[in-house]
């Protein structure tokens, strides 16, 4: 089924930025409503997202002090080659 849906009102500088993301992307301003509505309305699935997000997301609780940081087994010593 194919729905029609009308914006009024839309306030020209919005248009105008709207029509400048469609171009950036490739697309009519038209496609670009439609990505911008199903974006916004599709749940995100937990665990999808940039990696940094993702990680960010799982340390998100906890406090600074609260992770251990790790110390160095031994000091650092020069490699010694012999011919």
């Amino acid at each position: 089924m194919v729905s029609v849906v009308t914006v009024r009102n839309l306030d020209e500088s919005t248009r105008e930025r709207l029509k400048a993301q469609a171009r950036s992307h490739g697309r009519s301003m038209e496609s670009e409503v439609r990505a911008i509505l199903t974006a916004a309305v599709t749940p995100e699935v937990p665990g999808s997202g940039p990696l940094g997000s993702r990680i960010a997301a799982l340390f998100a609780g906890i406090e600074g002090d609260a992770v251990p940081t790790p110390r160095p087994l031994e000091p650092g010593r020069a490699a010694v080659f012999e011919a």
